[in-house]
């Protein structure tokens, strides 16, 4: 033998080693160990088993995320110029908040996946982090309103923007990270977690909403002077009742919700976890296709506020803007059964056609770049092509999330566990490698446009043609090429049909030898538990019978 061919085995060896199936995975334990359980496992993938309440909580728990996504739209804006700290101390301290997540994301995922408790994963941090989270979205939008009408760039705002984003970042990772699995981990039934995603289009969806058509107006009536509402004030008062209905609504679920799905009751070392995104190609080409748009930017500053104010010139027009988007995008969910049909059951076509749906309505918009001094023109083509993008919400929503948590069961199935923090380990931190080019770009496409954030927010009040088509372009198009790139993994997800129905059916075979076995384990430990009890308590003598 050549020393060759030793050198070949030793590179196929470490290369399978990386990306094969682990040994005691559901993809490497064979039928022999798991056909016994079939029958249940059967019964796991296409039996419902959420209440009505189960789903019900999910959603207004969504409800207020939404809401505060919605007003989060408006931040660089409050930054800027309600806070009033320049747009390049903001980008700074958004940069090296990034740098801190570098550490924070890693850390919390790999408590996160050691978390084993008898009221689950991810309930206990749903229950005892929301508070403080939402407690600190509260006092970040009510600093303008507090620190009182300091000079512009002032220290005590820059420091106080700092450690409240600080914070937010603490405590939205330690809340983030079981919340968003909290879902995956209720049920094993895909008809399940798309109901649960349908409930949650049709009542969260609504929470943004209603903060667009609330706070624009307010804005507009501040700025033309018929109300005296400083924009600090509606920021607070957003900002609380998001937060009251978001603490409530979570803590509610974490307490009437229950995770049904087995974990692997002694977690993998971290050294394995950290890498097993290589063990699923799956979620690595959809890194790959992250990290190449990774250092992508639109300039960083609230362009849609510009274009609701400046270029449609108001409220009004705006409201006509969006209101074929405010239509359609509720009844959007009936659509759900109807693409479920066409695409007989695949998610992955029914992805695919949904994102090409969003790219032509992004490119469509396009066309009102050389109308942009036309206001009547603009709306009517964001009306268009806004609205066409609001009619496909409901089933995008959906078949992205189940297509995702099709991709985290991939992992458990490959691995036999679910490092959903730790996995994040590897991909967040070379994802944050591009976020200094982002942070650049960031700035030098703000300058780019000329735009002037000390200019009232009035109609045409820049007075400048290509200022606005520059707000357009940062607006609609310049989201296009990241579109694009990260459809393109999907073409080669073949997680579909029969092969995904035999990774559920065996994953589940999984989880009910680990519950059969934990069950076992369990119940002997508690029977010598009773026996030890009983010899060190002994019964007390028996009370005396009548003579």
């Amino acid at each position: 033998m050549s020393e060759q061919e030793p050198n070949k085995s030793n590179a196929r060896v470490f290369i399978e080693g990386v990306f094969k199936a682990e040994e005691e995975s559901a993809a490497s334990l064979g039928t022999h160990k798991l056909n016994k359980y079939a029958d249940i496992a059967i019964r796991m993938f296409h039996t419902g088993v959420l209440t009505p309440k189960e789903m019900l909580l999910p959603s207004i728990g969504q409800f207020a995320t939404k809401m505060l996504t919605g007003l989060q739209v408006y931040k660089t804006m409050y930054y800027v110029d309600v806070l009033q700290i320049d747009m390049a101390y903001v980008t700074i301290i958004l940069a090296l908040i990034s740098l801190y997540d570098v550490l924070n994301n890693p850390l919390m995922g790999m408590i996160y996946d050691r978390t084993r408790t008898r009221f689950g994963k991810a309930r206990p941090y749903i229950f005892f982090t929301a508070l403080p989270y939402y407690l600190t979205e509260v006092v970040l939008f009510s600093g303008a309103s507090f620190l009182g009408q300091s000079s512009v760039n002032s220290q005590k705002k820059i420091i106080f923007l700092f450690v409240m984003l600080f914070l937010e970042e603490t405590f939205s990772t330690i809340y983030t990270i079981p919340k968003n699995n909290m879902t995956t981990l209720q049920t094993p039934n895909p008809g399940d977690r798309i109901k649960v995603g349908l409930f949650q289009t049709y009542i969260g969806e609504p929470g943004s909403q209603l903060v667009y058509m609330i706070f624009l107006p307010l804005m507009e009536l501040n700025n033309k002077g018929y109300i005296q509402l400083p924009l600090a004030h509606v920021f607070m008062i957003f900002s609380i009742i998001c937060s009251t209905i978001g603490c409530f609504g979570n803590i509610a679920m974490a307490i009437g919700c229950k995770e049904r799905i087995i974990l692997q009751p002694d977690p993998a070392p971290i050294s394995k976890t950290v890498f097993y995104v290589l063990k699923n190609k799956y979620a690595m080409r959809n890194f790959l296709a992250n990290f190449a748009v990774g250092w992508w930017a639109d300039g960083g500053y609230s362009w849609d506020v510009v274009t609701q104010q400046e270029i449609f010139g108001g409220s009004i027009p705006s409201f006509i803007a969006y209101l074929p988007y405010n239509v359609t995008d509720m009844p959007s969910v009936a659509l759900i059964p109807k693409f479920q049909k066409f695409f007989k059951g695949n998610n992955r076509n029914a992805l695919i056609a949904l994102r090409f749906w969003d790219i032509i309505c992004a490119a469509g918009l396009m066309v009102g770049l050389p109308f942009v001094e036309k206001r009547w023109v603009m709306v009517g083509i964001y009306a268009l092509f806004y609205g066409l993008n609001g009619l496909n919400n409901g089933p995008a929503n959906v078949f992205e999330a189940e297509v995702n948590r099709e991709i985290t069961d991939y992992t458990e199935y490959m691995t036999g566990e679910r490092p959903d923090g730790t996995i994040n380990l590897l991909t967040d931190l070379i994802g944050k490698v591009t976020k200094p080019l982002n942070a650049l770009l960031t700035i030098k496409l703000f300058n780019w446009t000329d735009y002037d954030p000390t200019i009232p927010k009035l109609p045409w009040s820049q007075g400048s043609k290509l200022v606005y088509q520059k707000v357009w372009f940062l607006f609609n198009g310049i989201t296009l090429l990241p579109r694009i790139i990260r459809v393109i993994p999907y073409f080669f997800y073949d997680l579909v049909g029969d092969k995904r129905e035999k990774m559920y059916v065996e994953l589940n075979e999984r989880r009910a030898m680990l519950a059969q076995e934990h069950n076992q384990a369990y119940a002997e430990i508690e029977k010598l538990a009773e026996e030890l009890e009983k010899d060190e308590h002994p019964d007390p003598d028996p009370a005396p019978t009548a003579e």
